[in-house]
Formats: structure tokens, sequence, C-alpha cells
């Protein structure tokens, strides 16, 4: 008549991601996560690396809840992409491509561009924290630099950005008022 209340055992391997888990989240997040990397190294091999040591590491996880995947993936992604470009080094000789899917992509292949163009910490910077809207304790920490330096070059990124859009209601570049601290 009455039986006791089976307790049930939360079996915890089925919470964590599995492979098939991570290639689902990789398969359908594809177009967007590889634009991060293009993004973020503004170089086509580089972000296929980038993209490729992702994949690598996510073979490897097994201590990732199912429900972060997707957040995991990406994090692991900027975190590649740091280690691919160093962006606090400071280094002007890397090599940057432009965004060419075709024109399908209408204008937004020129504001890719645009951001590619920037110096690497600046676009690290712009694509994180206005892009993805990590904070900036987040990005200083993933570019192993102050709160205070994210804000400077999150502030010369949107100056930078500001100079080259085109405005609707005018017609006309942005506004050259304010010189890019160097």
């Amino acid at each position: 008549m009455f039986r006791p209340e089976k307790t049930t055992s939360a079996d915890f391997r089925t919470d964590y991601a599995t492979r098939a888990d991570f290639c689902a989240a990789l398969e359908r997040d594809l177009r967007p996560l590889y634009l991060l990397a293009f993004l973020l190294t503004a170089n086509h091999e580089k972000a296929e690396q980038c993209f490729a040591m992702t994949v690598e590491e996510a073979q490897k996880e097994q201590t990732v809840f199912k429900d972060w995947t997707r957040s995991w993936i990406k994090r692991s992604l900027v975190r590649n992409a740091v280690r691919l470009v160093s962006p606090m080094s400071g280094q002007s000789s890397e090599r940057r491509d432009l965004w060419t899917l075709g024109q399908a992509e209408g204008n937004r292949g020129d504001e890719i561009n645009t951001v590619t163009q920037f110096p690497a910490l600046e676009r690290f910077v712009f694509v994180l924290s206005m892009l993805e809207r990590y904070s900036h304790w987040e990005c200083s920490v993933l570019l192993a630099c102050s709160t205070k330096k994210v804000a400077q070059c999150q502030t010369r990124a949107l100056l930078r950005l500001s100079k080259t859009m085109v405005f609707p209601q005018v017609g006309v570049r942005g506004p050259d008022l304010v010189e890019i601290p160097a």
C-alpha cells in the first residue's frame, strides 16, 4: 500500500557534456565561432588554427556541465586567440586578412574589415567588451591587463570606429573632432 519513496540520486555523469554535446554545439555555432575567431585574430589562417585548437580542447574536456557547453567553447576560443595573437605584446607586424565571404554579406564585410584594422589590443577589447558583452574585469583577466587599460582601449576603439562610420542621416563620415592617442 505505502511504498517508501525512492530517492533519486543524481547521476552526475549525465549532467556533464559529452563529446557529442560539444560536437553538436560546435556544428550549430560554426559560423559565429569562426567569425569571432577571425575578428580576434584578423587572419584566416590563425582563425582556423584557433578554431582547431578549441575543437581539440573540447574533445579532451570532461568537466563541463551541459548547460555551459556553448559558453565554455566561446571562452576557450577567446583564450586560444589570445595565445595566438598575444595582444599585450604590442606587435604591429601581424598579417591581417580581409573578410571575404562574397557579396551576400553586404556592408557587414566592410564593418568586419574595419574592426580587423584596429591594433590587436584595441581589437580584442572592442570585440570582447562591445560585441561579446564581457565586463571590463573579464576582459582584463583574459588579456592579463588592468581594467583601466581595458577602458582606455575601448575608448580608442570606439573613437576609431566613429571616424570610419558613415552616418545615414547626413551621409558623411564620423567627426574628426577628437585625435586618437596612440
